[in-house]
Formats: C-alpha cells, structure tokens, sequence
C-alpha cells in the first residue's frame, strides 16, 4: 500500500468536511488534531487548492533585530585584519567607530560563526576551586615572570621578563634577553623600579633566577637582595600553582597572539624594539575587557599620586654597581673543583667559573660571592676568624 502524503491527508480531511457533511470537531477527532487546524486547511484549500496544503516554511516573514549586511560585513572585515579580536572586542570597536546601531556581541559571534571565522565550542567551566582576586590600588603588587619564544634570525630563541601591575595590568618591564640569566633579568626589575617606583609587594614563582630560599642550603640571589634592599616583601607561589600568577600568564597568551611571537627577527635589538611598541600599545591604547574596556594606562597610577609615598622613593640598586674597593671585599681565585675558600669556609660557585677571579663582600653574617657584574651566591658565613686578604694581589 502507497502511503499517503501529509498534503494528501490533509486534503482526505477537507474532503470529509466539504463532500461527505461531517462536522469539523468530528474530523478534528478522527485526525488527531484541533479544530484550529482543520478551519486551517479549508481555507488554505479554497485559497490555492490541493498546492495549498503543502509543508509551508515557519521562517518569519520578517526580522527586524537581524544585523544589517552592511554592519555584518564591517565586523568581518574587523576580525579579517585583527585576528586575535573576539566578538565583545568587536562590538566595542563598533561603537567607537559610532555605528548605530552596534549590534550584540551575540549576534556578533554567530556572525562569525557563519563565516567560519571561529570555531563554535562549549566555554569551560571555572573550576569551584579558583578564585578570582585583585589588588585594591596600584603599586601595591607586581607580578613578574620569564617568558620565552622570540625567534632570531640566527636561529636562536631569546626570552623575556615580564611583569604587570595587579591592580591595573599595566606592562612594567619586558625586557628581552638571549639566556635566561640573573644578571640582566636583575637589570631589567632595576629600569623598572627607577621608571616607575617601588612597589609593596613582588609575585613570581620559584625560578632560580628569582629566589634561593630553596637551594641546599638556602642561599639569597641577586633579586632576593634587590627586594630586600627596597623593602619590598618578595612572594613566591606553591610549587605547581600556575594559576596564582594567572594574570601574568593570560599576559603572556596576549603576548604571544598580538605581539605574534611566531615572527623572526633580525637581531635582539630589532626584537626589543617592536616589543617596546607593543607594550607602549598594550598599555596606552588597547582595551582591555578585565577593567571594564579601560586601558591598563587609565588605572596606573603610582604610589606616589596615590599618597603613600611608595613610589616617589627611588630605587636602591646599587648592589648592581658594586663599590669593592672597600676593607669588607676581598678577591678570591676560584679553584679548578669551583671551590672558594674564605677563612676556612669553602663555597661552591660553579666549575664553570674555575680560574676566574672572585669577588667576595664579607659582612658580619654573610658572604656574597662575585664573578664580574654577576652575585653568583650569597651564604650564611659560619666561619669568623681572620679573613686573610693576602690572595687578591695575585688574582
């Protein structure tokens, strides 16, 4: 047996009304359906016949909240040209650039969606655990990191050290370097610190670079003294807790998609000077949607404008510019084992410094051991007899 078309039992239906006399609440009983629909089908029957009673699209005639073509092709052409925008981003611009109306950063995302621009997904979930914080001024925190894949042309990869205000999330130091070293990421928190004041706090995790509180034994580097010297109360995360720098790693995925870290450059200097642009970019002109669209250049303020005082202080860094001519320095000639020995302490630097000389601040309570411009080791000093200085003439 053929079965019957919708169109065909529909048109059984007006037949049974129309031909056979039957009531429309009868028909509506025997078809299963309301008497609503069966005055339906009678007048779509008198008005085009059997074609009449054909499927017909429930697509609205109209739709006066869809995006005009032309605004529609503005906003692809806007994600065309920058490609890390997303559809909040988008909708801001458009009403910047006083387009009215500036559409919904829904309809603005399934407009992207359309033109396959982006790839629609499900947003994950913060997990219940994570909790969201923020400093309540600037220059109370600064979190700092090292971040590398800045290619060269020589092929080498320099690295960076970055560090934002928590408060404002204005970009204090990046600072390209071609190792991550003590010396020049010290150098770098040290322009930052002349340039824009001292801070009450400093964030970063547990690299070498930053702190020796857990080397065997515990030792104080060079940015462990810096903090110390401005009375800034140096913190360190958990190990493994990424997200308690959360901001200065969503920095670094800004970083790396705006800046475009996959480009080549010619030279460390070249590479630091399209960095200073962008970060003079980041912090002056770009938006950014954790302060509400304002520029983090907007919030920044120092501690000097806000009253405390903080960050009016210059900086002390003089312990990058040692004066060792004094009675508390000695030299030392590092042993070919990396050995150093002060008054029958021995201190390992490094068999990589052997036969280079060493110089040796000696305090009441500690040692800091010196290799050129570099603090490789600061010790407690556990021996405190005489220090002879009989070796530095022969180093």
């Amino acid at each position: 047996m053929r079965e019957l078309s919708v169109a065909e039992q529909r048109y059984q239906a007006v037949l049974a009304v129309i031909g056979e006399g039957r009531t429309v609440m009868e028909v509506a009983g025997r078809w299963g359906v309301s008497r609503q629909s069966v005055h339906a089908w009678l007048a779509r029957y008198e008005a085009g016949g059997l074609a009449g009673l054909e499927d017909r699209s429930h697509r609205p005639g109209s739709c006066p909240h869809q995006m005009d073509p032309a605004i529609e092709a503005q906003v692809l052409e806007l994600r065309r040209v920058h490609r890390s925008w997303g559809a909040r981003r988008i909708v801001f611009e458009l009403g910047r650039l006083e387009i009215d109306p500036v559409p919904s950063e829904s309809g603005v995302y399934r407009a992207l969606v359309r033109a396959g621009l982006i790839e629609p997904g499900g947003r994950r979930r913060r997990r219940e655990e994570w909790r969201r914080w923020e400093r309540g001024s600037a220059m109370e925190l600064w979190q700092m990191d090292v971040v590398g894949g800045f290619l060269l042309a020589d092929g080498t990869r320099a690295k960076a050290l970055t560090g934002i205000d928590d408060h404002s999330r204005f970009c204090v130091p990046a600072a390209l370097m071609s190792a991550e070293r003590t010396r020049p990421v010290c150098d770098a928190l040290a322009a930052a610190l002349r340039t824009h004041g001292v801070p009450q706090q400093i964030l970063t995790d547990n690299g070498k670079v930053f702190t020796g509180r857990f080397g065997h034994p515990p030792v104080e580097v060079l940015f462990d003294k810096i903090c110390r010297d401005n009375g800034i109360d140096h913190l360190l995360t958990a190990p493994r807790s990424p997200t308690t720098t959360g901001k200065i790693e969503r920095f670094h995925r800004t970083l790396r998609a705006e800046f475009d870290t996959r480009q080549v450059f010619r030279t460390l200097k070249t590479a630091q000077q399209a960095l200073d642009e962008w970060v003079g970019y980041y912090n002056t002109a770009r938006p950014h949607q954790s302060l509400a669209m304002a520029t983090p250049a907007a919030r920044f303020t120092t501690a000097a404008q806000a009253g405390d005082g903080r960050g009016s202080r210059p900086a002390d860094v003089s312990v990058l510019l040692p004066d060792r001519a004094g009675e508390d320095w000695i030299a030392r000639k590092v042993g070919g084992n990396g050995v150093v020995c002060v008054s029958w302490q021995q201190v390992s630097v490094g068999k990589h410094h052997a036969g280079a000389r060493c110089d040796v601040h000696v305090a009441k309570d500690l040692l800091q051991f010196w290799v050129g411009s570099e603090l490789l080791k600061t010790v407690p000093r556990t021996s405190h007899g005489e220090v002879r200085k009989k070796n530095a003439a022969r180093v």
